[in-house]
């Protein structure tokens, strides 16, 4: 399998994309397949770049035995756009973001995080910044399902 590459967006990298890009790393390091998958995340904005995810966000992903801590934000750029097979967008505003500042040949690339899930409704990750605790808890079950989706599918090569 060539490695492939996948980047998690949310606005300020701190929240959505840094608790996708540690559940995604369990599971695929669980699945034997760290070697052939890359995992980032980033923001589209540049709010938090050089910082660590939300407390609540940590703590959040601890109690599920994912580890954020030595995780960093940083911005979207060009490259990543060249580099990564997945460019998963947290919502709509984001994958618009994405969409804008990309070139048209990479859009096959860019899509919702949550088309991967299958437990859900939701399209979107809701932003847990400005609620309480239960909106990180919700993140992390919408994350966890579309992990296992996503994973599922670059195993079957799609």
């Amino acid at each position: 399998m060539n490695k492939v590459k996948v980047l998690f967006v949310c606005m300020g990298n701190i929240c959505r994309s840094p608790t996708a890009e540690g559940v995604f790393r369990r599971l695929v390091a669980e699945a034997g397949l760290t070697d052939a998958v890359l995992i980032d995340s980033a923001g589209t904005h540049a709010y938090h770049i050089g910082k660590p995810p939300d407390r609540r966000a940590q703590a959040a992903a601890e109690k599920r035995g994912y580890q954020l801590s030595g995780l960093r934000g940083r911005q979207v750029s060009a490259e990543d756009f060249v580099e990564f097979d997945y460019i998963l967008a947290m919502d709509e505003e984001n994958l618009s973001n994405l969409k804008r500042v990309s070139h048209a040949h990479y859009h096959a690339k860019l899509s919702l995080f949550l088309e991967h899930g299958t437990r859900f409704s939701e399209r979107e990750v809701p932003d847990p910044y400005y609620g309480g605790d239960q909106g990180f808890e919700h993140v992390l079950d919408l994350v966890e399902d579309a992990s296992v989706g996503l994973l599922g599918k670059i195993r079957k090569g799609e």
